[in-house]
């Protein structure tokens, strides 16, 4: 519970009963890997904070063939916010990438902390303002660069996952073949 309040306090202050009001609205979950927190053609049901495990934003291209748009580790939110809010349903899957253990918030424990505590939207449009920014850093790299250079990239920007993920994630994200990633570690070492 520490790390969340840590991180949500980056974005604004909270005294003791908001924090205290915030934590009675969360519930722990675990999901094993490859379970899905939210999918494609479903209302997402929770805004999770990760503390255990990666998740991975992926989709299937018109090919049939599975794309990874973004990974979330520890200390982070996780959630298709844009559909979350809206409560429509998603585009893509947030998957388990490894066994994970999160806290939840439902959509309406979501509401009812805006409703309750001032200036929680503000803190919460910081919030994902901060996670669109450092996806955006993490993501723009790999357009114009060659497959060497944003596999260093994707070890800069993601330094505690290469060794906990399949590669074959890793290749997807990287928009190459799982072979084309094989040769370039061997190169690089």
């Amino acid at each position: 519970m520490e790390g969340l309040i840590n991180f949500i306090l980056q974005f604004g202050d909270l005294n003791k009963q908001q924090i205290e009001f915030l934590l009675s609205k969360v519930q722990t979950l675990e999901f094993k890997k490859d379970d899905y927190l939210s999918e494609a053609g479903k209302v997402p049901r929770y805004v999770a904070f990760v503390l255990e495990g990666v998740f991975r934003f992926c989709y299937y291209n018109n090919k049939g063939g599975e794309v990874t748009n973004y990974f979330v580790d520890e200390g982070n939110f996780v959630v298709d916010n844009e559909k979350f809010e809206s409560q429509i349903a998603a585009s893509e899957y947030v998957q388990a990438v490894t066994d994970c253990k999160v806290l939840v918030f439902t959509k309406k424990d979501w509401d009812d902390i805006s409703d309750t505590i001032v200036g929680w939207e503000m803190m919460k449009a910081n919030m994902v303002k901060k996670c669109l920014t450092l996806a955006m850093e993490r993501r723009s790299p790999l357009v114009s660069e060659d497959a060497t250079t944003r596999y260093l990239s994707f070890i800069e920007a993601f330094p505690n996952l290469i060794n906990r993920i399949p590669l074959s994630h890793v290749a997807s994200y990287l928009g190459i073949t799982q072979q084309s990633l094989s040769r370039i570690r061997r190169n690089i070492r």
